[in-house]
């Protein structure tokens, strides 16, 4: 039988990858895209489409009808209010888990959150994040459902990191924050595995997971530093960039965006949540339940994503 599964934000960076990773085990999957020729970036991982967006409910009763499960990966990550992310990250979840649990047969439903959402304190983001959840688990009772929390993900197609290391590859490394700070990472066809283990076999208790590439304990600034010098063959120079120098941009950035329609990434939380001394993960819950383990570290992954140190071209892992 046809295995049918709704994907939102499938055209996003981890979107795109978890279509791929779940089309080519066999599953149908069909996409909520903004534009139809949206829906042409990943015509080949994709069986149908829906145009829509997460404010229209007829598109995402369409998306979720005789489903199997339901990846919900869209999300707003740039802005400056509460609000601004609230729209999306808060409002968007409670529309599409009340049409997914209303279902005949609710499908299973796993949600894309953030490891910010740990700390939801330190930003509006952070904020929206935890209250998607909240939601998730208020109005999805019915449901088998769980969030994953993944920290920062990288790899082909990424556009956040990759500045960074195109950086780290010229020579030169910034670091924002405590030269204390440990965090975890991701390769985003981990992070696709990881769904595609639990969209296959469930088994986990409501809730929201962790999860990370294996390497207990993550990763320090000097470590990345390390294997990023190991692979370009060259010194890498470190400059520590204190968040309080960045406070005058953010804080532009932030009045900007509550004065006039501007959706910033640079704000006063996003360097909250850069100086956080520990965003390290434990995947013991998750591989427990999913049965699932991550199988790319850092140097296998940044040899694996092309557009900095001189790669151009890039081999799939697995």
């Amino acid at each position: 039988m046809t295995r049918v599964v709704a994907v939102t934000g499938a055209t996003g960076f981890i979107g795109r990858t978890i279509c791929r990773v779940l089309h080519d085990d066999g599953w149908s999957v069909r996409a909520l895209v903004r534009t139809p020729a949206k829906a042409d970036s990943i015509a080949d991982f994709i069986s149908t489409h829906v145009t829509g967006s997460l404010e229209d409910v007829g598109a995402l009763r369409r998306l979720v009808q005789n489903t199997d499960a339901v990846v919900h990966c869209a999300g707003a990550v740039r802005g400056a209010t509460r609000k601004q992310f609230d729209l999306v990250n808060v409002d968007g979840v409670a529309r599409i888990v009340r049409l997914a649990s209303g279902e005949k047969s609710p499908p299973r439903f796993l949600m894309l959150s953030s490891l910010a959402a740990r700390e939801p304190g330190l930003s509006a983001y952070a904020a929206s994040k935890r209250a998607g959840e909240d939601v998730l688990a208020e109005l999805g009772k019915g449901m088998n459902w769980i969030a994953l929390r993944p920290p920062a993900v990288y790899g082909p197609g990424d556009t956040e990191l990759l500045p960074l290391f195109r950086l780290m590859g010229k020579g030169v490394a910034p670091v924002p924050g405590s030269s204390d700070a440990r965090f975890s990472m991701l390769y985003v066809d981990d992070l696709a595995s990881a769904v595609l283990h639990w969209i296959d076999k469930g088994g986990c208790d409501q809730g929201a997971y962790e999860l990370h590439d294996g390497r207990v304990g993550g990763y320090s600034w000097e470590d990345v530093i390390e294997i990023t010098s190991g692979i370009c063959g060259r010194k890498i120079h470190r400059i520590s960039v204190p968040p309080y120098w960045l406070q005058v941009p953010a804080t532009f950035n932030w009045l900007a965006g509550c004065l006039f329609r501007y959706y910033p990434m640079l704000t006063p939380g996003k360097l909250r949540e850069l100086a956080h001394p520990d965003w390290v993960c434990s995947n013991d819950a998750f591989t427990g339940c999913a049965g699932w383990s991550p199988g790319v570290r850092l140097e296998e992954g940044l040899r694996n994503t092309p557009g900095w140190a001189g790669f151009g071209e890039y081999r799939r892992s697995r």
